[in-house]
């Protein structure tokens, strides 16, 4: 028998397999296992990869030579080289949604131009987005496109917007309120004239008819 120098199994070739007396299943469990970029880090490791018999293992381990950086790790384990820094997914870079174009929104999957022009014209309708809440209530916005715009954007400054007036305001500029339809204008002129000024947000749960889902966002667009 030819002598046998000490050799990384990572490495075995389908010849030196077979010299070995390992069988062409073995020998492709091994291949198959390389071709993920992953390695053998261990005798064990080996045998759970090759499944190789216990006996035959015994013969060949002896010879096995892995690196000096592997054999001197207390814990080994599997290297797992898909993961490794030079395999990571590039930083998300979050942008201001108020400063979003319709091109920087065509980029999030599942927004194409009509999408894409409706979030815009929602938008303008209240001068600013004031919470990223708001992508939840624009029609056609599944909940994974709403979860994908919150990898991307955020609100990153209160925008500076003419907000409305609700203790001084008419029922007809308050009307004008995206938000606030014409009964709920005069609920809420009602309410001032018998309870005196909205002071906090709470205080519109009190209002009939107002939308209590949306305080959170609304009272942004408020000033008291």
């Amino acid at each position: 028998m030819p002598k046998i120098y000490p050799f990384n199994p990572n490495f075995i070739t389908d010849f030196k397999g077979y010299k070995l007396g390992m069988s062409v299943a073995e020998i492709d469990r091994l291949l198959a296992f390389r071709k993920t970029n992953r390695y053998v880090n261990s005798a064990e490791e080996f045998q759970q990869v090759t499944l190789i018999s216990d006996s035959l293992l015994k013969t060949m381990s002896p010879y096995f030579k892995f690196p000096d950086w592997v054999t001197g790790k207390k814990n080994k384990q599997y290297v797992d080289y898909s993961k490794s820094k030079f395999d990571k997914k590039p930083q998300i870079v979050m942008m201001d949604i108020n400063e979003a174009t319709q091109e920087d929104l065509i980029k999030i999957y599942g927004i194409g131009p009509a999408l894409s022009e409706r979030i815009l014209k929602e938008k303008a309708k209240y001068g600013a987005f004031m919470s990223m809440e708001q992508m939840e209530h624009i029609w056609g916005l599944s909940p994974e496109v709403i979860e994908n715009l919150n990898k991307h954007f955020h609100i990153k400054t209160i925008p500076n917007i003419d907000k409305v007036k609700i203790n001084t305001a008419s029922i007809k500029e308050l009307s004008q309120f995206p938000y606030f339809r014409y009964a709920l204008a005069r609920e809420i002129v009602v309410y001032r004239s018998m309870n005196g000024d909205i002071k906090v947000p709470d205080d519109l749960k009190k209002i009939k008819g107002f939308p209590i889902e949306k305080v959170n966002i609304i009272e942004k667009y408020l000033e008291y």
